[in-house]
């Protein structure tokens, strides 16, 4: 038995000078049309800001995107009609694939958040020692204080 499946892969560029969460406003939108038009999502990565190997429009650069997804082949006209309509969207592509299907990576922003967070528990431990010893150097100003503060009896 043949273990490859045929599949798509959609390439499409947005505009460089859009916001990250217009970026990931995009992205969504065009994985509910494909849910929508009954194709299932493998994958959906944004690859980041690049540079266009020739101008398009007026823009140098843009930001790329790559979704794989499996439908009846029905679901592409849609999908490609609502980035035709999209002034955000300067190019895009889909390709039919076949092969082994491909395995969702975690996306930048998926590795960014963990480790953002290793780094916010580092920052946290840091502060928490900080004002451990700054409560405890206080701790010994006031007996310091108080000890002056006593009349020395002679």
């Amino acid at each position: 038995m043949n273990n490859h499946q045929i599949y798509y892969e959609t390439m499409y560029i947005l505009r460089p000078d859009i916001a990250e969460e217009e970026v990931s406003h995009h992205i969504e939108k065009y994985n509910k049309v494909l849910e929508k038009n009954n194709g299932k999502i493998l994958d959906s990565q944004m690859r980041g800001k690049r540079r266009l190997a020739y101008q398009i429009g007026k823009h140098r650069e843009g930001i790329y995107v790559q979704l794989s997804h499996q439908g009846d082949g029905q679901h592409i006209s849609k999908i490609e009609k609502a980035m035709r309509l999209s002034e955000d969207v300067i190019r895009y592509m889909t390709v039919k694939q076949e092969g082994p299907l491909p395995t969702p990576k975690p996306s930048n922003k998926t590795i960014k958040t963990e480790e953002k967070k290793e780094k916010d528990n580092e920052t946290k431990k840091e502060s928490e020692k900080e004002n451990k010893t700054s409560k405890e150097s206080s701790k010994n100003e006031k007996i310091n204080t108080t000890e002056e503060e006593k009349p020395k009896a002679e």
